[in-house]
């Protein structure tokens, strides 16, 4: 991995968000700072990773119509009192991280990059993650590696990276019980990974969630603040070794897909300049909320890989509002409430991808 990474080492950990909670446990030893800048739309995960290591999650408003945070919004949000500020590369494309770094940087505050959706993917010719003082990475289900829950934490500076290790060292147990069960729902996932398993094991659960309404469900962000915390064990980490040889030409096939995103007229998501992510799916903004959503009554439960990446801006999810009170933030709100995304996987043939953009352009020449 990290080879792979361009690295001379590597901390794996047991989730994206443990790897986060190191992060943020190594930062805040030496500071009397508590505050950290997260995005507005991001995984809910991010914010209770925050809030477990006793620091305060403060929201950044995105770009109008982007997942990148807003410059000017970003300006405000950083103070004397701001520890770090995690921007996120997000659906495996790559944030622009010029101003983050800049504004970041001018208040002395550290950068860590959330890529945990963006394994594989480059920013001025180096893996994202590189370019912050730490990155981390997620090998959770869904994602090109997985172990089924696991995260990779780098930095490029020696110094860290011994701090992240003793940090490590220090709040992370053993657990022989975690470890058997991840070990076994790996798997059951190994298992079913196939289209006609998963049509079942995964589309009737969906399938009951988004007719009874319950849409956090649905896509997974049901969260609660008990964050896991545990080693991974030396037989995980062999799978994710072996399947780490799988991931280039895996990457290298879904950027030779990426062209259908052209089929689009609608916008879709790139990178910024000097940027090469990942491409597990499209990211298609529909010109209002209501096309979202017609295109979503029509589209989500066909078996055609069309889906929502977070359900909401942070602070409207029921778990979160207690954390962001009056939180102004419509950049976000709107994006949450008019992207979907589209699959890019190699199970969806051409015909399928076209039957998507025609009734995804229909609905949004309606709209």
């Amino acid at each position: 991995m990290a080879a792979f990474i361009g690295v001379p080492e590597v901390q794996i950990e047991c989730s994206g968000t443990a790897a986060l909670v190191v992060a943020l446990t190594a930062l805040k030893q030496d500071s009397t700072r508590t505050s950290v800048v997260i995005p507005a739309y991001t995984c809910p995960l991010v914010a209770i990773a925050v809030v477990h290591c006793g620091l305060k999650p403060v929201l950044c408003d995105l770009k109008p119509g982007h997942f990148d945070l807003d410059p000017e919004a970003l300006e405000k949000a950083c103070t004397e009192d701001t520890l770090a500020v995690i921007p996120t590369h997000l659906g495996g494309r790559v944030a622009d991280l010029d101003p983050v770094l800049a504004i970041a940087h001018r208040v002395a505050a550290y950068v860590i990059e959330d890529a945990a959706q963006a394994l594989g993917a480059q920013w001025h010719g180096q893996s994202v993650g590189l370019a912050g003082d730490i990155g981390f990475f997620s090998l959770a289900v869904g994602k090109g590696l997985t172990i089924f829950e696991g995260g990779v934490l780098v930095a490029k500076d020696a110094a860290m990276r011994a701090r992240l290790r003793a940090v490590s060292e220090h709040i992370i147990p053993s657990s022989i019980y975690w470890e058997t069960r991840r070990l076994a729902e790996l798997a059951g996932y190994t298992a079913l990974y196939n289209p006609t398993c998963l049509h079942y094991a995964y589309g009737n659960p969906l399938r009951r969630d988004i007719s009874e309404g319950r849409l956090v469900e649905a896509v997974g962000d049901d969260f609660d603040f008990d964050i896991p915390l545990h080693r991974i064990g030396r037989y995980r980490k062999g799978i994710g070794a072996k399947a780490l040889t799988r991931l280039p030409a895996f990457l290298h096939q879904l950027n030779a897909q990426s062209s259908r995103k052209e089929l689009f007229t609608l916008p879709v998501m790139e990178d910024v300049p000097n940027a090469h992510g990942t491409w597990p799916y499209f990211m298609v903004l529909m010109p209002t909320a209501e096309a979202r959503d017609e295109a979503l009554r029509q589209l989500w439960s066909a078996g055609l890989g069309v889906t929502r990446l977070f359900i909401h801006a942070l602070p409207d999810y029921g778990y979160l509002k207690h954390l962001f009170p009056n939180a102004d933030v419509p950049n976000a709100r709107d994006f949450a409430a008019r992207m979907l995304t589209v699959s890019n996987s190699v199970w969806m043939n051409e015909e399928e991808m076209k039957q998507v953009r025609d009734i995804l352009e229909e609905i949004g020449k309606r709209r």
